[in-house]
C-alpha cells in the first residue's frame, strides 16, 4: 500500500496581541487522518510587497513587480463617440427606416452616416477608418464593417439611393402632419473636378466664384428637423426647385393642408401661381424691396404706421388679391442697414476720388470720356451701391455726387420687410405668422451644420450624377441623427434649453431672438447648473471618444484576452443617460 502525503504551503499572518502581527510561512499535512501544520520561517521582517509576492507563488500564481503588470492592454480604441452617435441612430429606429431586413448593405450605409457625423471624410478614407488594421474608432466593429472597402461603400450609397424616396415618405409621415408648416430652402455647395453631369456654374452661395457647383433643397418640419433633400443642377435658380418640392409635398407625401414657408427669392409671384397653388399647398413667404416700395408709393403701406407699433397686418387688394400682408419694422436691424450702407458709400467714394486723382495726375494723367466712365463704372460697380452717386465725365475730368434723395428714399425703409401669406387669420395670426417666416432660419442653421465643421457636405468629389445626389442624401440622414442628439444634449451644450422662456421674454416676434436667462448663465460660467463643462457639439463628441474599449490580458501564460470598457466620467455618463442609451 503506498501512501502519499500532500503538503501545502503557504503564508500565515497571526495575531500578537500587543505587538504586530507575525507573519509565518507555514506547510500543512495530513497525518494519521488530522491535518497538522508546522512554521517554516518567520517572515514578519520582510517588507510587505514581498510577502505578497510570495503569497502569489505559493498559489500559483506569477510574481509582479507592480499592480500595471498584472494587466497588459493589447489595443484601445476610442469607443464613446461611437456608441452616443449608433446608439442614437439605432434608438430611432434609423436600420429599419433603411431597410426592414439585415443585409451588408444596410450595415454599410448605417456606418457611412455614422462615420459621416463622427469625422466627416472621403469614403475611401471612411472604408480605412473603418477597418480592424486602421480603426479610428468602433464603428467597424459595432456595425460589422470592419473588413469594408471604398468599393463597397460606393455600393451601399447606391443601394441607399435606391431607397431615398420611400425613406423621406416614412420621415414626412413620422414628422410631419396635414395643416403643419414645412420648412424650404435652398444652397449650393461648390464641386472638385467637371464630369458629372450635375456641376454647372452658377450663383455662388460659397463665394467660390471660380468653381462648379450643385445645387440643392431641404425641406423640414417646423422644428427643424430633415425629412427631405433634393439635388439640382448648379445653374439652377431658387424658384427652379419649388415645383418638384411642391409635387413632392402634395403627391409623394400625400400633404394637401400644410403651409409652405419659404423666403422671398424661393416663392415669387410666378411659382406660387405655377406651382404651389395648383397642388393645393397654402403658402408663407416674404416681398422684395422693389414690391415693399411699391407698395410705399401706392400709398397702401403708410411708414407712419410704425409710430406707435412695429407689426401691423395691411391690405393691397390690387396688387395681392385674396392675400395678407404682415409689415414690420425691426429698428436694430435699421441701425445695421443704415450703418452697412454708410460703409458702402465710404468705401465707393474713396474709389471714386481715386478716379478723379487720376485725371488731374502730372504723370500720365486718365484722359478720354470713355475711359474715366470705364474707371468710374468699376468704382460703381465695386461695392453695388453705384445708384446712390451721380457722375459727371469729361475728355479731361470727373466729378462725383451723393443722390442725398435716393439714399434717403432707401433709408426711410431700413428694418421694414412685409410678410405674405393666404393663410386665414383665424388659422394663423399676424404675429403667428412672422414666426413661421422667422423659422426658416432653422433650415439655415441645417445648411451651417451641413457645409461647416459638422458634416462637411462640401467639397463634392464623386463624379456620377447617383453618387452625388446619394452623397447629398447621406448627409441628410446624418444630419437627421445630430438633430435629434443636439435635443437630447441641449443641457449640456452652449444650445439654449429653454427656447420658449426666450420667446415669451420677447416683446414682439419682430424683436431681436433672445437668448434664454439660463443659457445666458451656462454660456457665462462655460459650466452646468450641476458643475460639468458646457461643450459644442463637436467638442462634447471628442470628450466622448476618451471613453475608451480596451483590449486587455492577464499577465499569465495561456490568458485569454478580454475587452474591457474604461469607467465613463460624471459628464459622459450624463451624456448617455440624456441619449437613453448605454455605452
Amino acid at each position: 500500500m503506498i501512501v502519499v502525503t500532500i503538503i501545502v504551503m503557504y503564508i500565515e499572518r497571526v495575531p500578537n496581541r500587543n505587538s504586530p502581527p507575525a507573519v509565518l510561512l507555514r506547510e500543512s499535512f495530513r497525518e494519521g487522518g488530522k491535518v497538522r501544520k508546522r512554521t517554516l520561517a518567520n517572515l514578519s521582517k520582510l517588507p510587505d510587497d514581498i510577502v505578497d509576492g510570495l503569497r502569489i507563488l505559493l498559489k500559483g500564481g506569477v510574481a509582479l513587480k507592480s499592480f500595471g503588470d498584472a494587466f497588459e492592454i493589447l489595443r484601445s480604441r476610442p469607443h464613446g463617440h461611437a456608441a452616443a452617435v449608433l446608439g442614437t441612430a439605432r434608438k430611432l429606429g434609423l436600420e429599419r427606416l433603411l431597410d426592414r431586413r439585415p443585409s451588408r448593405m444596410r450595415s454599410l450605409a448605417l456606418a457611412m452616416i455614422a462615420a459621416r457625423v463622427l469625422d466627416p471624410r472621403s469614403k475611401l478614407a471612411t472604408a480605412r477608418g473603418l477597418s480592424s488594421e486602421t480603426l479610428a474608432d468602433t464603428l467597424g466593429e459595432e456595425t460589422g464593417t470592419a473588413d469594408a472597402t471604398a468599393e463597397e461603400l460606393y455600393e451601399a450609397m447606391d443601394w441607399l439611393l435606391r431607397r431615398q424616396k420611400r425613406i423621406e415618405r416614412t420621415l414626412a409621415a413620422k414628422h410631419i402632419e396635414d395643416g403643419s408648416l414645412v420648412l424650404c430652402d435652398l444652397t449650393s455647395v461648390y464641386f472638385e473636378g467637371a464630369k458629372c453631369p450635375l456641376a454647372k456654374r452658377g450663383y455662388s452661395r460659397d463665394g467660390r466664384r471660380g468653381k462648379l457647383q450643385i445645387v440643392f433643397a431641404l425641406l423640414c418640419d417646423r422644428d427643424g428637423c430633415p425629412v427631405a433633400a433634393e439635388v439640382f443642377r448648379g445653374n439652377t435658380a431658387d424658384p427652379g426647385a419649388v415645383a418638384s418640392q411642391a409635387e413632392k409635398l402634395a403627391a409623394r407625401f400625400s400633404l394637401s393642408r400644410i403651409v409652405l414657408v419659404g423666403d422671398r427669392g424661393l416663392l415669387t409671384d410666378a411659382r406660387i401661381r405655377e406651382d404651389v397653388e395648383p397642388a393645393g399647398l397654402r403658402w408663407i413667404t416674404a416681398l422684395r424691396a422693389p414690391k415693399i416700395r411699391k407698395l410705399v408709393s401706392g400709398g397702401d403701406l403708410q411708414l407712419s404706421i410704425f409710430d406707435t407699433q412695429d407689426l401691423a397686418e395691411i391690405s393691397a387688394p390690387e396688387l395681392y388679391p385674396g392675400e395678407r400682408l404682415i409689415v414690420c419694422r425691426n429698428p436694430l436691424l435699421a441701425a445695421e442697414r443704415a450703418r452697412k450702407r454708410e460703409a458702402l458709400l465710404a468705401a465707393t467714394e474713396a474709389k471714386l476720388d481715386l478716379v478723379v486723382r487720376a485725371t488731374k495726375r502730372e504723370n500720365r494723367p486718365l484722359r478720354g470720356e470713355k475711359n474715366i466712365a470705364v474707371r468710374a463704372d468699376r468704382a460703381l460697380r465695386a461695392h453695388k451701391v453705384g445708384k446712390h452717386f451721380t457722375t459727371t465725365a469729361s475728355d479731361d475730368g470727373f466729378s462725383w455726387e451723393r443722390d442725398e434723395e435716393k439714399i434717403a428714399a432707401e433709408a426711410a425703409l431700413d428694418g421694414i420687410y412685409v410678410i405674405r401669406t393666404n393663410v386665414a387669420a383665424k388659422e394663423l395670426g399676424p404675429e403667428d405668422a412672422v414666426r413661421a417666416y422667422k423659422s426658416l432660419s432653422r433650415v439655415e442653421r441645417a445648411f451651417r451644420s451641413f457645409k461647416g465643421v459638422d458634416l462637411k457636405v462640401r467639397p463634392v468629389h464623386h463624379r456620377l450624377e447617383g453618387r452625388v445626389r446619394a452623397h447629398v442624401f447621406l448627409c441628410m440622414l446624418a444630419y437627421y441623427v445630430e438633430w435629434h442628439m443636439r435635443r437630447a444634449l441641449v443641457p449640456m451644450l452652449f444650445d439654449d434649453d429653454d427656447p420658449a422662456a426666450a420667446e415669451a421674454a420677447r416683446s414682439s416676434p419682430v424683436a431681436p431672438a433672445q437668448r434664454s436667462k439660463a443659457a445666458r448663465a451656462k454660456a457665462g460660467r462655460k459650466r452646468t447648473p450641476d458643475g460639468l463643462p458646457v461643450h459644442s457639439f463637436r467638442s462634447l463628441l471628442g470628450d466622448l471618444a476618451t471613453l475608451t474599449r480596451n483590449r486587455v490580458r492577464p499577465a499569465v501564460p495561456g490568458a485569454m484576452t478580454a475587452d474591457m470598457l474604461a469607467r465613463p466620467t460624471p459628464l459622459q455618463a450624463k451624456a448617455f443617460r440624456l441619449l437613453g442609451i448605454r455605452p
